[in-house]
């Protein structure tokens, strides 16, 4: 009988070289079928203005019909499904790239959104939304009144006596 050290350690290592080897070789196999298993996430564009927020998302070959836009507590959320269409006659894909499924996109609108005023257009695969500000949030300009010479127009309110008092 021979006598062997025994090492804890070089049964962990097998076991983790075998373990890695399988996911290895999954991952060789089903890279590509992993990729087009993937959830549809529409890529979205959002830019603002003065006046409002607009937000462009990308979603062709989605129905008009199939899309929920839902605006609650300052979060604008749209959902929706793009489908896998079947033709009728059978064909052999060899690699389809395009995404398919369910789609759900929220954003947390800021405060000054007028959730009142707000427009969703769809063409040619695009959905427009577009949220007007509130009125108090627009910028306003100011005009600033320079006379030549004085300082600045200062008014005091109240009668003569006390703007004297005031002044002095």
């Amino acid at each position: 009988m021979v006598v062997t050290r025994w090492d804890p350690f070089r049964e962990l290592a097998s076991l983790q070289n075998r373990v890695n080897s399988l996911f290895q070789d999954y991952s060789r196999t089903n890279q590509d079928e992993l990729s087009t298993a993937a959830s549809f996430v529409p890529a979205v564009d959002v830019y603002e203005d003065e006046h409002k927020v607009t937000l462009k998302l990308e979603i062709p070959g989605v129905n008009q019909e199939e899309v929920d836009v839902r605006l609650e507590n300052n979060t604008l959320t749209v959902r929706g499904e793009r489908k896998f269409e079947k033709e009728e006659k059978e064909e052999n894909f060899h690699r389809i790239e395009r995404r398919y499924g369910n789609f759900v996109r929220s954003f947390t609108l800021p405060n000054t959104i007028d959730t009142e005023k707000v427009n969703a257009s769809y063409e040619n695969g695009v959905l427009k939304i577009e949220l007007s500000k509130r009125a108090e949030a627009k910028p306003k300009q100011i005009k600033v009144n320079i006379s030549g010479g004085k300082t600045l127009g200062k008014t005091v309110e109240g009668t003569k006596s006390e703007a004297k008092s005031t002044a002095a």
